[in-house]
């Protein structure tokens, strides 16, 4: 396709302005190319950087027209004596009470907003990256939304500590071991939650800032270690375009979500991870990638702000690298064996996630007061 006629394309798809077999053309086109969903991605982008230049411009064309009247009206002077000084200066004494007031109330406004998008939504990277780790508040709200569940049984979170984020996890050896990602891991412990609703008391193993990796391990006489693990965790790179799913908590339930492998590198090519084309919200940091044999192909982690859709995910192979890192250097974690075989290949979708969802853990990170 001509470079000139794909961006008119790519400009109508955005818009919206195509009917429903060439929106329907346009997105297979899309998932089963790459480069023309990066094309898609980027241009998106520079027309939000467009539309905010414009707006920028439109304000200082009217803040210049304005001040234009205000000079033929006699209201404001430029150069020598300033004649009108003494009614700019009642103006302002008149108004600069009610003019301190509204700065004050807006400035007060403003911090509030910035604070609670700050809050919720973690930020890394020049503004560029946000964490998929859920925030307190939101984890207080899916208590409260499981009020029956909590009144039932007693939670297993010490009493004398408070939630501090959370996110997904899901086992890597049937012996309790799970990893999540190391930014969800905010406080001292933490406890994990299956997706029947049982709670299980967990240790911190270990955490990599450098891979954003962590290793939790289960240690609660009421966890049953599975016998093994349906899927398998993938040591090779995996293809463009692959079609991926992903199961993870950013609700109180699982939540399935499914896409593609839209890059083999991260945000400004960062090896360690890759692009997906998925929807990813806080809560999902930490669930697994799979493509469709069932093998872990990566864990989902943080998410690109002003693009939609746009995720990334830490590769797999480097759950091995971590692993065997650790091996070397603390001998109680020589009995983490990582799956290597999956059961999953060849069934349909709804088979797969229902032999894996029993295996992806809610993490919920606490520190002791």
């Amino acid at each position: 396709m001509d470079d000139i006629l794909l961006l008119e394309a790519i400009e109508r798809y955005l818009a919206g302005e195509m009917n429903a077999n060439e929106r329907e053309y346009f997105e297979n086109l899309r998932k089963n190319t790459p480069e023309i969903d990066q094309m898609v991605v980027e241009h998106n982008m520079f027309l939000h950087q467009m539309e905010f230049y414009s707006q920028n411009w439109n304000l200082k064309q009217s803040l210049h027209l304005a001040h234009s009247k205000l000079l033929e009206r006699g209201d404001v002077y430029e150069g020598g004596e300033l004649s009108t000084r003494g009614k700019v200066i009642q103006i302002w004494n008149k108004y600069k009470r009610v003019t301190a007031i509204a700065a004050s109330v807006g400035g007060v406004i403003a911090l509030v907003i910035s604070g609670l998008v700050m809050y919720f939504s973690p930020v890394v990277n020049g503004n560029q990256l946000e964490q998929l780790s859920k925030a307190i508040e939101v984890i207080k709200k899916n208590q409260q939304y499981q009020g029956n569940l909590i009144n039932e049984v007693k939670s297993k979170i010490p009493e004398n500590a408070r939630l501090i984020s959370g996110g997904s996890g899901f086992l890597i050896d049937t012996k309790g071991y799970i990893i999540t990602n190391a930014h969800v891991l905010k406080g001292s412990g933490a406890i994990v939650v299956n997706s029947k609703g049982q709670e299980f008391k967990a240790t911190i193993a270990h955490i990599d800032q450098e891979r954003d990796l962590a290793i939790l391990k289960i240690n609660d006489p009421d966890f049953e270690s599975p016998k093994s693990l349906p899927y398998s965790i993938r040591k090779a790179k995996t293809d463009l375009g692959e079609q991926v799913f992903t199961l993870g908590y950013p609700k109180n339930d699982i939540v399935y979500g499914e896409g593609y492998l839209s890059a083999r590198t991260g945000y400004n090519s960062d090896s360690l991870s890759y692009q997906v084309q998925i929807s990813a919200n806080p809560g999902n940091s930490g669930a697994p990638v799979f493509n469709s044999n069932g093998e872990v192909i990566g864990i989902l982690s943080t998410r690109q702000a002003q693009a939609e859709g746009v995720a990334f995910a830490v590769k797999s192979k480097n759950i091995y690298r971590m692993v065997d890192e650790l091996k070397k250097s603390d001998t109680s974690l020589d009995k983490i064996k990582l799956s290597t075989h999956s059961v999953l290949k060849g069934l349909d979708r709804k088979e797969q996630i229902n032999k894996v969802e029993g295996y992806v853990y809610y993490v919920k990170a606490f520190s002791k007061q």
